[in-house]
Parts: structure tokens; sequence; C-alpha cells
């Protein structure tokens, strides 16, 4: 498990497949403001609570300036099937190998239930224009957290 991210430091860059296979970098965003957020799981209730509500103020956070990005270790077939069944808008990229979510802090060791397992932490990271680190939140809960974003960030 790597260090997790703080105010200040370089996001780490990335290139990683959307839900259609096509590549996404975090430098494709340089200029605007970026929500990464990792999920551990497509289609599964808490993540598909989050991915909702970020798709419903996506429009909210666009105006803002804000782009969002979701990622998760699932495959891009899982991701695509994420989106059309629950008509999600934001944008899905998937890291099956665990390396961005590694450099991101948001895999590491988890407990659930008196059992200590390796897992995804639910983080959200705010990226600046600049590609820096704006805000770094761990062990996120899936409800009411875009809600407490827009209030942090002032939106």
């Amino acid at each position: 498990m790597s260090a997790r991210l703080t105010p200040g430091d370089e996001a780490p860059a990335f290139t990683l497949p959307d839900a259609d296979g096509n590549e996404v970098s975090l430098a494709d965003h340089k200029g605007r403001k970026v929500i990464v957020y990792f999920y551990p799981a497509a289609l599964t209730p808490g993540c598909t609570k989050q991915a909702c509500d970020f798709t419903d103020n996506l429009d909210v956070l666009a105006e803002a300036g804000y782009d969002v990005i979701g990622i998760s270790p699932d495959a891009p077939e899982k991701l695509a099937t994420f989106r059309e069944k629950e008509n999600l808008k934001v944008t899905l990229l998937a890291d099956p190998d665990k390396k961005v979510l590694d450099a991101y802090g948001a895999f590491g060791e988890k407990k659930n239930y008196g059992r200590t397992y390796m897992g995804v932490i639910r983080s959200t990271i705010v990226v600046d224009e600049e590609g820096k680190v704006e805000h770094a939140l761990y062990n996120v809960r899936a409800t009411g957290h875009v809600a407490k974003i827009i209030k942090d960030l002032g939106i």
C-alpha cells in the first residue's frame, strides 16, 4: 500500500481505459479541476448510490469547473453494463491492475466485521487545474458524500 496523498502533492499521472475501451488520462483534463473518486465495485448498492449521486450533480459540478472520474478495479465491460443499467453520466475508468488505486493510496488494508483484508478504500481526490492535490478524502461514505464535497468546495 502506498502512502496517502495530501493537499499540495502532485497528483499521480494515469491513463486508463473507460467503459468503451478508450484511453483517458488525467492530463486530458489539464486546466480544469477534477474530482477523482475510487470505489470498490460497479453494480453494488453503495457504489451505485455514489455514482448516481455524482451523475445527479454533474451539471452543478461542471458549471463550477469540475470534471468527475470514477475509478474501480472492474473491467471496461462491467463498467459499460454499470453505466447503461444506472444511466450514469460520469466517466468510469477501469484499473484492474490496481496501479492507479495504489498510487493514490486508495488500495490497502481494510477491516470489516473483525476480518482484515486488502481492498479498495473508498476515496475522493480533488485535483486542481495544475495537477496538484487540492483535497484528499479517504474512507468516505457512499451515501451523502457528494453533497459533502459540494459543500466543502463551496459550490
